[in-house]
């Protein structure tokens, strides 16, 4: 039996990476992907509504369990939720195909590294939204703190597990500072396509640099926890976003600062609704 020829398999690799791209470029598969945006930005919504309810003294969960499962709890919302995690596994692989066919397009070995990076960080982080949504949609999902903790807790009982969980703040953090430095310097535009109406341009331009930022301080204070459990050799002090909402909750104008992030995740909730719209896809 003839074995194939190198180019008859480079054909062959050229010929899926096309199948590939019109998938990822058909126009069902993006409006799905859209979908995945407007998802991600009620489950903000939710957060920072639950974030201003702490601030004012009210109770609840400032996390995606949360907001999960204040979406469950309403009528139709695990069905709601079935529809929106399956849109948000398209986002993720959308985000997988963009990683893939803009690494073909990179100039340079740095812009390679820089794109993928980015794309893949973003496929997972909206792949981990996807299950947990889909897992509340089924009806059975722990809290997101305790997924922390757990993860924490496997993390502390690996060799050099203080170290491991350190480095994760650090990452958390600085994925946190990317989010601040984002949305001061407008960064997040880049990902969206031109914009023919200036009042939607301004409200984007808005709740981008607003939501971006609030995230960001969000995200480092839940880096600091993380780094807390570190140097304490305790997992139970990671917690997750809604204990990094609570604890800034307790420091001096804490509820300044709280309705301040809080308000901000609602305006980045704004924003991926909008996204869904004029990101460039």
């Amino acid at each position: 039996m003839d074995l194939p020829q190198p180019e008859d398999a480079r054909r062959a690799a050229r010929r899926a990476e096309d199948a590939a791209e019109e998938v990822a470029e058909h126009p069902v598969f993006e409006g799905l992907a859209r979908a995945g945006f407007v998802v991600s930005g009620l489950v903000h919504l939710l957060i920072g509504a639950i974030a201003l309810r702490i601030a004012f003294g009210s109770g609840g969960e400032a996390d995606q369990s949360g907001a999960l499962r204040s979406i469950a709890s309403a009528p139709g919302g695990p069905v709601l939720l079935g529809v929106g995690g399956a849109a948000m596994v398209v986002l993720a692989l959308w985000h997988v195909a963009e990683a893939w066919f803009g690494a073909r397009q990179a100039e340079s070995r740095a812009d390679l590294a820089q794109h993928v990076v980015k794309t893949l960080g973003k496929a997972i982080v909206y792949a981990a939204l996807a299950v947990t949504t889909l897992r509340f949609a089924a009806g059975a999902a722990s809290s997101s703190e305790q997924q922390t903790d757990s993860l924490t807790a496997s993390l502390m009982a690996s060799p050099g597990g203080r170290v491991l969980v350190g480095v994760l703040a650090l990452v958390i953090i600085g994925i946190g500072i990317y989010h601040v430095v984002a949305g001061v310097t407008r960064r997040f535009e880049q990902q969206l396509e031109g914009r023919r109406h200036r009042t939607t341009s301004r409200a984007v331009t808005v709740s981008g640099t607003a939501g971006y930022v609030a995230k960001g301080v969000a995200l480092v204070a839940v880096g600091a926890l993380f780094g807390w459990a570190a140097i304490t050799a305790d997992p139970d002090k990671a917690g997750g976003l809604d204990a990094a909402l609570s604890t800034m909750a307790s420091l001096p104008a804490g509820t300044v600062l709280l309705i301040l992030v809080g308000g901000g995740l609602i305006l980045f909730g704004v924003f991926s609704i909008l996204r869904s719209r004029y990101a460039d896809m």
